[in-house]
């Protein structure tokens, strides 16, 4: 089976050489790239195997789907920059039936600062392995998802390492990244207030260190949690703000910048069926 690995990527230098010299046996990589400043472009461009494209962020589900339709095969591999796979599972996913009813989740380990995290971040399962005449990911702003109606899930024996965070600052970063991309997904669609706000970070912090046993993994678990509650806090904050927003324009237009083409384009997707939401 002749696959196509694609990423999107900002600023991710960090770990992206890890992971593109991961893909050596791969032909064909599309590393999407949207407003880097650091050295994601010249570290991308040293691959013979690599396609290098610029384009808009436009939420995770319809940036992932536009960066597709660059692939050469219609098989995706789709992975995040700080992603890195093993011999094993590429074996694994070259080994696959070429049946494009079939789609694939892999069991991906995680870490912080290169420190497995073995309780509140604990291996999870994610399908990243579809054919694109057959499906594609959701127009989710964030969480977004490959759509499964209509084909069959089967999960690979092997797994792969993802290390999201290297310090504190680039949580900081991404919590405030991704509860913008939530509170966009979700204006006029959830209710929030400055106390569902609250709970929702508290909650989230007592889930994390407390019932997923977050304190087993020591300071890594310390940072995880209190990161989960700041992040959910912003999440609900910033949509109580939005909406209230909308509430006062009574317009449909969300104003906040960059993220309202996200938002316009999610509104578009999620009043079609899931077949149709594959066209772009």
């Amino acid at each position: 089976m002749r696959v196509s690995v694609v990423i999107i990527v900002k600023n991710g230098a960090a770990m992206l050489r890890r992971c593109l010299d991961s893909l050596s046996a791969f032909d064909d990589i599309v590393v999407y790239n949207n407003g880097s400043s650091d050295d994601t472009v010249s570290i991308a461009s040293n691959y013979a195997n690599v396609q290098l494209i610029e384009g808009e962020f436009i939420g995770f589900g319809s940036t992932k789907n536009m960066a597709t339709a660059y692939a050469r095969h219609n098989w995706i591999l789709s992975i995040d920059s700080d992603e890195v796979m093993n011999d094993a599972i590429i074996q694994e996913i070259f080994a696959l039936p070429n049946d494009q009813h079939i789609v694939y989740s892999l069991l991906r380990k995680n870490f912080y600062n290169m420190t497995e995290i073995r309780h509140c971040w604990s291996a999870d399962e994610i399908v990243r392995i579809y054919n694109r005449r057959e499906t594609c990911y959701s127009h989710h702003c964030v969480h977004e998802h490959v759509l499964t109606e209509g084909v069959k899930v089967e999960k690979l024996q092997n797994s792969f390492n993802h290390f999201p965070y290297q310090s504190i600052s680039e949580f900081l970063l991404k919590a405030d990244r991704y509860s913008t991309l939530f509170a966009t997904d979700n204006v006029g669609k959830k209710s929030s207030s400055p106390a569902k706000a609250l709970f929702n970070g508290l909650y989230s912090f007592f889930r994390t260190y407390i019932l997923k046993k977050g304190f087993l993994d020591g300071y890594a678990g310390l940072i995880i949690a209190f990161s989960h509650m700041v992040t959910n806090f912003y999440k609900y904050i910033k949509l109580y703000e939005i909406n209230l927003e909308q509430e006062s324009t009574q317009s449909p237009q969300i104003k906040i910048g960059s993220t309202q083409l996200c938002y316009s384009i999610n509104k578009i997707f999620t009043q079609r069926s899931p077949s149709e939401a594959c066209s772009y």
